[in-house]
């Protein structure tokens, strides 16, 4: 390590060595999880390949013990009593840990759990967000963003970097939970770096759209179903300010949301079946990660993975084989696609666009349709009124 300032003329050409990873310097977290992760090695745990902070051990009458740590925070869940109350100790004997009990609150999250399911939500997140901005008595609006409105670069007057950047880090951060807002914070998020009053705007839209229904989350329901779908859409030229168009996809597993995403795409398409394409190329990478995670897991999946589009062309580019001028700029998504497809991994099966959950990812809607993709995200007030 570097010499620590002021003991320069003590040291002078010389290094140290690193007898004991101190807090707060940048090795500490890599010295940390190597240990952990020989620790839990030593004990018999398998570190996941397709996620390198997930833990499990297999019992010889087919339970299951999943660790999954994040920093210093860890969740411990399974079906192994025994080996998860030997776990806690062996951790204690190990490291300075506390045994919080039962999942209630995890990093900004709260956990509910019922007979029917666990909710996830981030409540006291929102309202202490709203609370420090002054928004608590705000009038609260129906949707995330303005379905007419548009965004440019420039504004009329500049507004302050840092205090942006600090709001919609938080936005960003809330999203974990409420895929609601995924669009609309990817929008504002793409002005970090010089925000006018329009922009900040767009952001106080936002925060009075979550003032209406701050204790929406995700529902688990428990089912029966044993199948993974994902949903992909694309915007076609949808920025105004580069006309790139922006992906969306989210994966269920067991007919739960698990992972979603709206970004915009790297270059321009030149047209709505290219867009469709690579927002389609985006979901199945996602579906084959979820896939190994079940893998690892032991988990019975049916095959083929689902992957539902509203565009027939890009349905009909996958199933073609015969290469022409129309596909050969898209010709490594057309090759992957196709290869998964001959594999039996993936099917495409179209959907219509009323029907199509991504849209709420590509583009901002308005509230009849808003509010019926919501409720197929499977997201619940369980504070709300009855």
């Amino acid at each position: 390590m570097d010499i620590p300032p002021g003991f320069e003329d003590k040291f002078g050409s010389n290094v140290c060595k690193l007898n004991k990873s101190l807090y707060g310097l940048k090795q500490s977290p890599r010295a940390w999880f190597e240990k952990f992760t020989y620790s839990m090695k030593k004990q018999g745990y398998i570190q996941g390949q397709a996620d390198h902070t997930l833990f499990t051990k297999f019992s010889q009458d087919g339970k299951i013990v999943v660790l999954i740590v994040y920093v210093d925070d860890i969740v411990l869940t399974g079906d192994d009593i025994v080996e998860m109350a030997r776990v806690k100790e062996k951790l204690a004997l190990d490291f300075e840990i506390k045994d919080l009990g039962s999942m209630r609150y995890f990093l900004g999250m709260e956990v509910a759990r019922s007979k029917d399911g666990i909710v996830v939500s981030q409540q006291k997140y929102i309202l202490d967000l709203l609370k420090e901005t002054g928004m608590s008595g705000c009038r609260p609006a129906d949707t995330p963003m303005d379905p007419n409105a548009k965004l440019w670069e420039e504004g009329s007057v500049p507004v302050d970097t840092g205090r942006y950047q600090r709001l919609v880090g938080k936005l960003i951060y809330l999203s974990h939970t409420r895929p609601d807002i995924a669009f609309s914070v990817s929008v504002v998020s793409q002005f970090m770096h010089s925000p006018f009053e329009e922009h900040l705007e767009a952001v106080y839209r936002i925060l009075r759209y979550l003032k209406a229904n701050p204790g929406k989350g995700l529902f688990f329901k428990k089912t029966n179903e044993r199948n993974v779908s994902i949903f992909t859409d694309a915007d076609w030229a949808g920025s105004v300010t580069d006309r790139r168009s922006t992906s969306g996809y989210c994966t269920y597993v067991w007919g739960n949301l698990v992972t979603w995403r709206s970004k915009k795409q790297g270059v321009v398409a030149r047209s709505s079946a290219e867009a469709e394409f690579r927002a389609m190329a985006q979901g199945i990478c996602e579906g084959l990660w979820i896939h190994r995670v079940l893998e690892e897991l032991k988990m019975k999946i049916k095959l083929p993975l689902k992957l539902y589009s509203d565009s027939k062309a890009a349905i009909s580019i996958a199933h073609n084989p015969v290469q022409h001028d129309r596909t050969k700029h898209i010709e490594i998504d057309r090759h992957f696609i196709k290869e998964k497809l001959d594999a039996g991994i993936i099917c495409l099966p179209f959907v219509t666009s009323s029907q199509q959950t991504a849209d709420i990812l590509t583009k901002s809607l308005a509230r009849p349709t808003f509010e019926h993709l919501i409720d197929k995200l499977g997201m619940i007030d369980i504070y709300a009124p009855t």
